[in-house]
């Protein structure tokens, strides 16, 4: 059970890039700060205007006049991934779980999501889309279908601190990770000989073999252990929380982004009732296998970032035009984000400068966009994305769409 407290935590905040309430300066492609290889193509995109209208291009608003609370660090029984205050302080005394999941039409609806403090939707090849989620106030019985990791991942665990498990990847991913940071500690997947009973097969009728591999938070927890790095991380930074939102910001109702339309567009619509955002994927309701429960969200993020195709080949089928490189998303330094909770858009950027650093979310420096205290759902962007009105100017409450667009061709 879990109680609703206000609070808000920014953990050793550095001096800002961007001041005051100027907009923020698109991502720069900056060195990525592992020891991964830099990509071989790392040009910035120029982003293409917004069709009209045009309801949601990230911009940096004013100041609001209702400001957060003085960063402080979080008592030991709040979660950092979701705001929220535990039973006991002992829920939170290990490490985060971090999980490569499919999104693949075959495998809805997957275990386990609900259960997430955070998922990252991103781009895979042919705009199909993954998750990886994380794992840290909640451990479920089950998670899956669990697929090959992608570059991202060389990311987002480092962010949270996580341990990382997945299934196989490409020969070119799995030699980037083999020269990361993260390899061998925290890393676990059958590449790299890490099978039952990490990983098992939960058989399932009419679904093809790779679509049946498993995993959840406890038994990878105790794979940490057995590597004496399960103990409770140090966060270097911390997002915001608060139960009270922003002043401002633009009501919407439904907003959706449409990485690939009837296959994975990302549908969310503002229930009232509830006070979080309920998911479809493709017009069919989204659910949790182990609950029957729709997936819902207290927040969702879209977070618009550098897409460069790199030199590694993912997916091979048919004529060298049909093959599908892979992408890496860069997420480090700055750029726009829109933070949608209680039924509002706030416009804003996000910021991550270095290597352990969570994403953060602020209007103007010093001034950060507080998330409602629950779950979060990521979804990650090119920066060409569009955004358009799917409902009369009129209307009280604004629909969305947003299309995934601006991935920069290798060599370009």
């Amino acid at each position: 059970m879990l109680k609703r407290i206000r609070y808000c935590g920014i953990g050793f905040i550095a001096a800002l890039l961007i001041a005051g309430c100027s907009a923020p300066a698109l991502p720069e492609a900056t060195a990525t700060p592992t020891r991964t290889p830099a990509p071989l193509e790392t040009a910035t995109p120029v982003p293409t205007s917004t069709p009209t209208p045009q309801p949601a291009t990230p911009t940096t608003t004013a100041t609001p006049t209702q400001t957060v609370v003085e960063a402080t660090p979080f008592p030991l029984d709040v979660n950092p991934l979701t705001g929220e205050q535990m039973e006991s302080a002992e829920v939170l005394e290990s490490i985060p779980i971090a999980i490569k999941i499919s999104n693949s039409p075959e495998v809805r609806p997957q275990s386990g999501l609900n259960s997430a403090d955070l998922v990252f939707e991103h781009l895979a090849e042919g705009n199909i889309t993954r998750f990886t989620a994380i794992f840290y106030g909640n451990q479920p019985e089950r998670v899956g279908s669990v697929r090959s990791g992608r570059l991202i991942d060389l990311e987002i665990p480092a962010m949270y601190n996580a341990l990382f498990g997945y299934s196989g990847s490409s020969a070119g991913v799995k030699e980037r990770i083999r020269n990361s940071d993260l390899f061998p500690t925290y890393i676990a997947a059958p590449d790299f000989g890490v099978g039952q009973p990490y990983f098992y097969r939960v058989p399932q009728p009419g679904k093809a073999f790779e679509h049946t591999l498993f995993t959840n938070p406890t038994v990878l927890r105790k794979l940490a252990d057995e590597r004496e790095i399960g103990d409770r991380p140090e966060f270097s930074r911390l997002m915001a929380f608060s139960e009270a939102p922003l002043d401002g910001g633009m009501p919407v109702g439904y907003f959706e982004v449409n990485y690939l339309r009837n296959v994975c567009t990302a549908e969310w619509t503002y229930e009232t009732t509830t006070e979080r955002w309920q998911r479809k994927t493709a017009g069919v309701t989204h659910k949790d296998y182990l609950t029957g429960e729709t997936l819902t969200a207290a927040n969702v993020v879209i977070v618009y970032a550098n897409h460069v195709e790199s030199d590694i080949w993912e997916e091979m089928i048919g004529d060298r035009s049909r093959w599908k490189l892979s992408i890496e998303i860069q997420l480090w330094g700055t750029g726009p984000v829109l933070v949608f909770r209680d039924g509002v858009m706030q416009n804003g950027y996000w910021e991550r400068h270095e290597r352990d650093h969570m994403l953060t979310f602020w209007v103007s420096e010093g001034h950060p966009i507080p998330l409602k205290p629950g779950n979060t759902w990521f979804q990650m962007v090119p920066l060409d994305t569009t955004s358009e009105e799917i409902q009369e100017e009129q209307a009280e409450i604004k629909a969305l769409r947003f299309t995934p667009q601006g991935v920069v061709p290798f060599r370009r």
